[in-house]
């Protein structure tokens, strides 16, 4: 709840800082306390430490979840780091997670902040087989990604 509300606050030294001291408090990260310290890296703009945090969880014995998946590909997206995007939601998916709307949206518009609109097409295309809803963010990433490379005409349908 700490590292929640440290997040909230914007305070991402304070959320990682409480979260690397737990075992010295003899308590053990789950899970969530480890999403919320990667969310407070994203949103604070430090995507190398919310990658960390995210790489470092099966050393901690946590099998990241789908939420885990989404803020570290959320974090790629918002750094720019469109690559490192998909090689998760690949990864996601090779651990027999289920990519939610949210990892979907976050992966073509990282696709689509690089130029990448082919890629963010496929990605768009493909959530339907994966049985994942397209949203109006979904549609939205998919037309900016598309607009931002000049591609406008491209029929989305």
């Amino acid at each position: 709840a700490a590292i929640s509300f440290c997040e909230k606050a914007g305070q991402w030294q304070r959320a990682l800082l409480l979260l690397v001291s737990m075992p010295v408090r003899h308590l053990t990260p789950d899970t969530i306390s480890c999403n919320a310290g990667i969310s407070a890296c994203e949103k604070a703009g430090r995507w190398q430490h919310a990658l960390l945090l995210f790489l470092r969880m099966p050393e901690r014995r946590l099998a990241p979840s789908t939420v885990s998946y989404s803020a570290a590909i959320s974090t790629c997206e918002k750094a720019g780091q469109w690559h490192r995007a998909l090689v998760l939601l690949d990864l996601m998916q090779e651990r027999r997670l289920a990519p939610s709307t949210i990892s979907c949206n976050a992966a073509i518009s990282a696709c689509g902040k690089a130029g990448r609109w082919q890629c963010a097409l496929l990605l768009f295309g493909g959530m339907p087989a994966l049985r994942i809803t397209q949203d109006a963010v979904s549609c939205n990433a998919a037309i900016s990604a598309c607009e931002k490379a000049g591609q406008w005409q491209r029929d989305l349908l």
